[in-house]
């Protein structure tokens, strides 16, 4: 059955051969010093593109910098070579290659004046905080990837996968929080690439291996090749429940937001013409802003509908679109 379904997805007359995709994904073979100097030069320029983008918020240049990003060749190198157990140089690439683009990427942050809200740029906040279904979504791709590289008819494909993968623009924006000492959002971009990493290798491995891209002599060491699998799933799991439980506090966050607006509506139900308009958990504050013509009621009674809708002790702050702030205080507090 795993014979008859592998012919499908990929029949004999389409599959490259080893010596194909080796020339394509390991940069130590043939043309070398061309190879590498094409794979820095244009992982360099992904990198400045991907920092413009970023910073501008724009979403065309991130993708423009997805599709130029050579960062998923030597990623895949990774599988091909776990899968043939031989020594590769696929790993220096690929960890020389994030530093650099971290580099850039903190190089880019110090044109960003003090005041600047990182959160508020949308290709920043959604690479901060990655959830259990970027990992799934990544996994996909990479199964994609792999595919598209073993076959010879289906590469006009490998652009989807580019942009899907996404391993540039979480480097870029983990280089970014970091050069403004936001290192909590960094984590969460840099889990963000490594789970994006990861699921490539773990679909590289399954694919390059199912099709029988082990070399004969190495096909007997089965322990060792097992020990490999095992290796990579430790790590895609520890990744897996990272982003599960990042999931669940997103959900939990949510649930917090809402019933805080609900809170703070009853709040200013008595006020004409008061509103709530904005409520956001950033930095575990909780931040309530409200549009209001006169005088807000009593904070306290504010504090009070909170308590029992959100954690005790988080603190909250008031915000009128008129520029007024006030710290009310915590719940529960």
């Amino acid at each position: 059955m795993f014979n008859s379904l592998r012919d499908r997805v990929l029949p004999d007359h389409q599959r490259r051969s080893l010596e194909e995709l080796e020339e394509d994904l390991d940069l130590s073979v043939g043309d070398r010093r061309a190879k590498q100097s094409a794979f820095w030069t244009m992982l360099f320029l992904s990198a400045v593109i991907a920092a413009g983008g970023v910073l501008t918020d724009s979403t065309a240049t991130v993708i423009g910098a997805m599709i130029i990003a050579p960062l998923s060749t030597p990623i895949m190198g990774i599988a091909l070579g776990a899968v043939q157990r031989r020594r590769s140089t696929a790993a220096l690439f690929v960890a020389f290659g994030g530093l650099l683009v971290v580099a850039v990427g903190a190089l880019f942050s110090l044109v960003l004046p003090a005041s600047y809200d990182l959160l508020s740029d949308s290709q920043i906040s959604s690479r901060t905080s990655p959830g259990l279904m970027d990992l799934v979504a990544a996994l996909a791709t990479g199964f994609a990837g792999a595919v598209a590289l073993a076959r010879r008819d289906v590469a006009a494909v490998l652009p989807g996968v580019a942009i899907a993968i996404s391993l540039v623009p979480p480097l870029v924006v983990t280089g970014v929080c970091a050069g403004q000492t936001a290192w909590w959002l960094a984590l969460g971009s840099f889990v963000l690439f490594v789970s994006n990493l990861l699921a490539l290798v773990t679909a590289g491995m399954v694919v390059f291996g199912g099709l029988g891209y082990a070399t004969a002599g190495r096909r007997r060491e089965v322990g060792s090749t097992r020990r490999t699998y095992l290796a990579v799933g430790l790590l895609f799991a520890a990744v897996g429940l990272l982003l599960a439980a990042n999931t669940a506090a997103s959900v939990l966050v949510q649930l917090w937001t809402t019933r805080a607006t609900n809170a703070a509506s009853a709040w200013l139900a008595g006020t004409p013409g008061a509103s709530v308009v904005n409520v956001q958990a950033q930095s575990r504050t909780l931040s309530i802003q409200v549009r209001a013509p006169g005088d807000l009621p009593p904070i306290e009674s504010l504090l009070a509908d909170l308590q029992g809708q959100v954690p005790d002790g988080v603190p909250v702050v008031v915000t009128t679109t008129a520029g007024r702030r006030i710290q009310a205080g915590r719940v529960g507090g």
